[in-house]
Parts: structure tokens; C-alpha cells; sequence
């Protein structure tokens, strides 16, 4: 029994963070969220400090959705709390209670992911697992075009743009052999 643990932005459908681990330990979320911490905590500052001067019920801050998890909250709190809003236990039919935000890209990927596993049956080890799942979120983000998106990338629509052209895997891979390359 593993987790995938993955964030999703629900305006862009990208893949911000993921995780696959043995154990949902304070440590490992902590480590998962501090991946959108890395990447995104400039943005997030920009939005906050332009909310913050309005009264706290109007302001419009970045708010994470989460299944309700403790050691979720934890993290949150340790690398988030103030700048952002969590909610948790969200229900899938969020519009009929009067809820603004729900977790259903999160639960679609999920499910996704899923439904692919369930034709390979099994993976072969821990390791084999996790480059699958690091695989299919490279792909997600960068190669397969999104109807909700009107044909764009999550990254595309993110507005991250490697120039892939429309051979995007194949240009992925030059593009990261490159960088790796010029590492060197």
C-alpha cells in the first residue's frame, strides 16, 4: 500500500507537486508541499500582499483543497499558514452546498491514474512505480492537451513555454538532454 500524493492547480490543470511514497508521515507531506513551495511561493506572495489590504472576508488569497487529512494540515501550517486558505472535506458536489472550491481535478487525475493501473495489474517495485507516476505527470503537464483548456498544455495554459512545437515529447526530451548538456 503506497500514496501518490499530487497537487493540481484547478484553473490550469497542472501538476504543481507529487510525491509517491510509502507512508503519508508529517515529514513526507511536509516535503511534498515544500515542492509548491520552491516553485510558487514568489506568486503567491504577489497575490497575497495584494489581497491583504482588503477586509479579510473580500480577499481573493490562494486556497489549497484537501481531503481532510491531519498531517496535510500540518504541513499546510508550517510552510503556508497566513499567506493562504485551506479547506478540507470537501464534497465533489461542492456548487449544490454553496461552495466555491472543490477537489474534483485532483479526483479526476486520481482516477485517471487508476484506471491506467488497472490494465497493468501491478508494478514490479516501488521504484518502477514511482518513474511511472513521474512519467505520466511529465505528460500530463507538457504533452497531452486538455479539453477544458481548449486544446492548450496544463503548462501551455500555465503559461510555461519550452517551445515544444507539435512533436512535444520528442522535443521534451531534446529540451532536457540540452539542459542537461550545458550542466555539464
Amino acid at each position: 500500500m503506497c500514496y501518490d500524493l499530487n497537487a493540481i492547480d484547478s484553473k490550469t490543470k497542472y501538476v504543481l507537486s507529487h510525491s509517491f511514497v510509502d507512508e503519508r508521515t508529517q515529514e513526507k507531506c511536509v516535503s511534498f508541499l515544500q515542492q509548491i513551495k520552491i516553485t510558487c511561493y514568489k506568486q503567491i506572495l504577489e497575490i497575497y500582499n495584494k489581497e491583504k489590504i482588503k477586509p479579510k472576508k473580500k480577499r481573493k488569497i490562494i486556497t489549497f483543497v484537501c481531503d481532510g487529512f491531519a498531517n496535510y494540515k500540518t504541513a499546510w501550517s508550517k510552510l503556508f499558514y497566513g499567506v493562504t486558505k485551506l479547506i478540507s472535506g470537501v464534497p465533489i458536489a461542492c456548487k449544490k452546498y454553496g461552495l466555491e472550491h472543490n477537489n474534483n481535478p485532483i479526483e479526476r487525475y486520481n482516477q485517471d491514474i487508476k484506471d491506467q493501473i488497472k490494465t497493468k495489474r501491478h508494478f514490479r517495485s516501488f521504484d518502477g512505480a514511482e518513474e511511472f507516476l513521474n512519467l505520466r505527470r511529465i505528460i500530463k503537464n507538457f504533452v497531452n492537451p486538455h479539453q477544458q483548456l481548449k486544446g492548450k498544455t496544463p503548462a501551455e495554459a500555465a503559461e510555461i513555454d519550452l517551445k515544444l512545437g507539435r512533436n512535444k515529447l520528442l522535443n521534451l526530451i531534446k529540451y532536457k538532454a540540452k539542459t542537461q548538456m550545458t550542466k555539464r
